[in-house]
């Protein structure tokens, strides 16, 4: 098992997040990618904790609703670890070295980038290119997470009959996942600068790309659960009927001005809180445009709320929309829930890894 596996079969991407778990089973023709299978199965207690996760059993049995709903018949996997639960780090080594040669060197000075004893972490590398003002040194992507975090993971993975193949990080999957988007810049000659505002059931993630790669990500406490505890509160739902009422439609007429509206303005105001965070950490940085993931990204008109009050293009992440599908996928469901598939769409491109 290795976080950064390169030639892979094919594997399903699995995200464990804190309201469902997601599966996804992707093949290749050409230059085209093929929908083979999905499902969501929802997760009814908190089965995470800071998303790390506190209830093995539960993730498990998740995945095993999941599999039988997809119908896929892969046997491994591919999970990630949040970003706030991995140190990455970027470092230069002598372009010189073997893969091998440089994992002994990592180790010997592992002390002075890793904050942890090295029996209480999982670690790897990638080689990121040749570094800028030394041509004879390679920049080097080293990344780290205590072992509790990885361990955790693999055993839902096993109890569910599946092995872990590759552990990836959340902020790596959603950067692979982006490549798949639509390109609003298509004409454009300059590098350009997206945030994509993640925003799931406890957890908004703001992931900032510059010329497709990561820059910058950040985590607040908000997400589409707070929405179902005022839906429950206000109608005096069960928190799965507020759940269900929520997705489905069925609630009261006031619901749309009185519940949904705040909770709209409210994730306007997240988004550009976390913007703000960046643009005051950043020089001479502009948003160019903003992507919504999630949940939460699938609610009527909150690009266009976003996009007027922000004055920023807004657009909702769909990952599919070139894609073709097999009999057993529904396009219409896969695109309801396309825009929290993204960290699960990231994960399963990890099968076509050269």
């Amino acid at each position: 098992m290795s976080w950064f596996n390169r030639k892979q079969n094919a594997v399903l991407g699995i995200d464990i997040s804190s309201a469902a778990v997601k599966l996804l089973e992707l093949s290749k023709s050409g230059t085209r990618y093929r929908v083979e299978s999905f499902a969501v199965a929802p997760l009814h207690q908190a089965p995470l904790v800071e998303k790390n996760i506190a209830h093995v059993d539960t993730i498990a049995e998740a995945i095993k609703i999941a599999l039988t709903q997809s119908q896929s018949s892969l046997n491994q996997a591919t999970v990630a670890v949040s970003g706030s639960a991995v140190m990455t780090k970027m470092i230069t080594m002598p372009s010189s070295l073997s893969d091998v040669e440089m994992q002994d060197q990592i180790i010997i000075e592992a002390d002075q980038y890793v904050p942890f004893s090295l029996d209480q972490v999982n670690f790897d590398f990638e080689i990121q290119g040749i570094n800028e003002t030394n041509p004879d040194l390679v920049n080097v992507l080293l990344v780290a997470s205590r072992r509790e975090n990885v361990d955790d993971r693999i055993e839902a993975l096993v109890k569910a009959g599946l092995k872990a193949t590759i552990i990836d990080v959340e902020t790596f999957a959603m950067e692979n996942a982006f490549k798949l988007l639509p390109d609003p810049f298509k004409n454009s000659t300059s590098a350009k600068t997206v945030a994509i505002a993640d925003i799931g059931s406890t957890i908004t993630t703001l992931t900032i790309l510059h010329d497709g790669r990561v820059l910058y990500t950040r985590e607040q406490e908000f997400g589409g659960k707070q929405l179902t505890e005022e839906i429950q509160g206000r109608y005096g739902l069960s928190y799965d009927e507020a759940g269900i009422g929520k997705r489905c439609g069925g609630l009261p007429e006031n619901y749309s001005v009185d519940v949904l509206g705040p909770f709209k303005r409210a994730m306007v105001q997240q988004i550009q809180r976390s913007l703000q965070f960046f643009v005051s950490s950043s020089v001479n940085r502009t948003i160019d445009c903003i992507v919504l993931a999630g949940g939460c990204a699938s609610i009527q008109g909150v690009d266009k709320l976003v996009e007027s009050n922000l004055g920023i293009p807004t657009y909702v992440a769909n990952p599919f929309i070139d894609m073709t599908f097999s009999n057993k996928v529904n396009p219409d469901a896969l695109y309801r829930d396309a825009p929290a598939m993204m960290i699960a769409c990231g994960l399963a491109l990890r099968s076509f890894d050269e």
